[in-house]
């Protein structure tokens, strides 16, 4: 006899005896939901290791995904493809990139995950942005002249140096701490005397008494901002990048990656590109260098 029969005559023996249905043993079947189970746990265990990843090994598994593979460092404008359907992420170097990089210029890799917030976190104090804003106005005028006499782009120099004075340190523009060599860079882009030194404005062997006076010229707002964007000119000669024109992050991706760079090489670390052409793209700060100033005088006068 089959076992569905034998089990057909248990369940009537059971009514007749008073026996609730619910009490009757049934069958039994081959689980249906243990795969399902087991793919949920599957998918437990993947997402577990995403979330539970530490902020840096994420930063740092984000930042080894080469984008550019087999590209060599050269001219710029030559290495992009011209397509803006298939535009490339400006700030997303490819490992050869970074190692010519570090060869040619040197650099530094990632801020740390922690400094990256805390400096997320500073621009978000809505005070110190109106503070520095209030101050790279004040610079509004050096950053035109310099910018149109070399031609680069005012809006890189106004985003360097607004994050610059951003995230400055106190006591940064003291004679005394400069003379005592506390701080290794001065002024508002935050230079050292070694890139005078580059541009020729020192000799390659200094004295101590001329890296103290050279320190002390830095803090010489012109004089800062002529140096940077002598810098930025110094680097774009150095890169082959075209000259006779502004670069236009907008314009083009040849020109978004030579602005990228440059903001990197300015400052050595990998996440500085992103937050420059950020801000770069802040409308406070397009206002600051394209807007006009009108006075208003009033209609009694």
């Amino acid at each position: 006899m089959s076992s569905s029969g034998s089990t057909l005559k248990a369940t009537r023996r059971a009514r007749r005896s008073g026996v609730r249905d619910r009490e009757v043993p049934s069958p039994i079947r081959p689980s249906r939901t243990r795969p399902k189970a087991l793919l949920g746990l599957a998918l437990v265990v993947l997402a577990g290791e995403f979330l539970f990843q530490t902020p840096l090994q994420a930063l740092r598994s984000s930042q080894m995904k080469p984008s550019l593979a087999g590209a060599k460092l050269g001219p710029l404008s030559a290495r992009l493809p011209s397509s803006e359907g298939m535009r490339p992420d400006p700030i997303d170097f490819s490992n050869e990139e970074l190692r010519e990089l570090n060869r040619r210029f040197g650099v530094h890799g990632p801020q740390p995950a922690l400094a990256q917030l805390f400096t997320e976190g500073l621009d978000q104090l809505q005070p110190l942005r109106n503070h520095t804003l209030g101050r790279l106005e004040d610079l509004r005028p050096l950053i035109i002249s310099h910018s149109n006499r070399q031609g680069i782009n005012p809006m890189l120099v106004a985003a360097v140096l607004y994050d610059e004075l951003q995230h400055a340190k106190p006591g940064e523009d003291n004679p005394i701490a400069v003379r005592s060599g506390l701080f290794n860079t001065q002024g508002p882009a935050q230079l050292g005397f070694e890139e005078m030194v580059k541009q020729g404005q020192l000799p390659a062997s200094v004295s101590p008494e001329q890296i103290t006076e050279a320190r002390l010229k830095l803090l010489d707002p012109d004089r800062n901002v002529e140096l940077l964007v002598g810098k930025f000119a110094r680097l774009s000669r150095a890169l082959s990048l075209p000259r006779g024109r502004l670069m236009m992050a907008s314009d083009s991706s040849a020109d978004a990656k030579a602005l990228a760079t440059l903001a990197y090489l300015h400052n050595g670390k990998l996440d500085y590109p992103g937050r420059i052409l950020r801000y770069m793209q802040d409308p406070a700060l397009h206002a600051l260098i394209y807007g006009r100033r009108s006075s208003s005088v009033s209609a009694l006068i």
